[in-house]
């Protein structure tokens, strides 16, 4: 796979993205156009490609195992979410949600099933700056000379948004607000289930329920149990399926706009 300036192109046959007879999914976001710099902001040196528009950065350190040690984000405000993972080892992904914790203190396995954990080490009980991400000494955040990348991300102003809910487990389910129509979200029990993911690509009107498990190798599957509807300005849960809307349980999302064209103030720009 090589990556473009506006898109991405396929090996033939290749690997688990381009095997014949299949059908993908895909989802992108635009860092920097590959342009980095160094980022001196913290302890370690990082370095960075940032795309501060859109509230992404992808961050590249080698870690030192010292707990309390920091490392630039580029990004100029908080992070609300970090998927961190240890390039040198076979460690689980590891994902901060500000919605979750905002002291640093907790955490959520991007390729497993559990609640969230709290584990002083991988934050070091610290929430992040405007700068920078504190760091634990545990190998998933900060392992000693081994090669991490982060990818955080920000809210942005019709474009973006991360937060929380709690379900109802009623059919006429909760309605989240994000101030746009979504078009890819992700969504996260603080429970003993599985991530979710669905977009507007693979059903393409109300309800969805064309569902993919980020945690599994399953294929996808449909089921009316999932059904939710995106609206102009946020998502309704139209059915009772334990991973999106369990009375009573608290939900993590993710959620990213339809059309993710914003000013430089974070303004959508759209059509007449």
């Amino acid at each position: 796979m090589t990556f473009e300036t506006n898109g991405f192109s396929l090996d033939k046959d290749a690997g688990d993205w381009n095997l014949s007879g299949r059908t993908y999914v895909g989802w992108q976001w635009k860092a920097n156009g590959g342009t980095t710099s160094s980022n001196s902001d913290g302890d370690i040196t990082s370095t960075v490609q940032a795309n501060t528009t859109a509230g992404f950065s992808i961050v590249l350190f080698t870690g030192n195992a010292t707990a309390g040690q920091t490392v630039g984000h580029g990004l100029g405000v908080k992070p609300e979410v970090i998927f961190a993972k240890n390039r040198s080892n076979g460690n689980n992904w590891n994902v901060y949600v500000e919605a979750a914790d905002n002291t640093g203190d907790y955490t959520l396995t991007l390729n497993g099933t559990g609640a969230r954990n709290n584990d002083f080490n991988m934050w070091n009980d610290t929430a992040p700056t405007t700068s920078v991400i504190t760091l634990g000494n545990r190998n998933e955040t900060n392992g000693s000379s081994h090669n991490m990348v982060f990818y955080c991300f920000n809210s942005v102003k019709g474009y973006s948004k991360f937060g929380s809910y709690t379900g109802n487990g009623n059919a006429d389910g909760r309605f989240v607000y994000t101030g746009f129509k979504p078009a890819f979200i992700i969504i996260r029990p603080n429970a003993t289930f599985n991530w979710l993911t669905l977009d507007n690509k693979r059903d393409t009107i109300n309800p969805l329920d064309t569902y993919l498990y980020p945690n599994l190798a399953n294929v996808e599957a449909s089921d009316a149990s999932y059904h939710l509807d995106f609206l102009s300005n946020g998502f309704k849960f139209r059915g009772t399926q334990v991973n999106a809307n369990q009375n009573g349980t608290t939900y993590y999302y993710f959620a990213w706009a339809e059309h993710p064209f914003v000013s430089s103030d974070g303004v959508p720009t759209t059509a007449r």
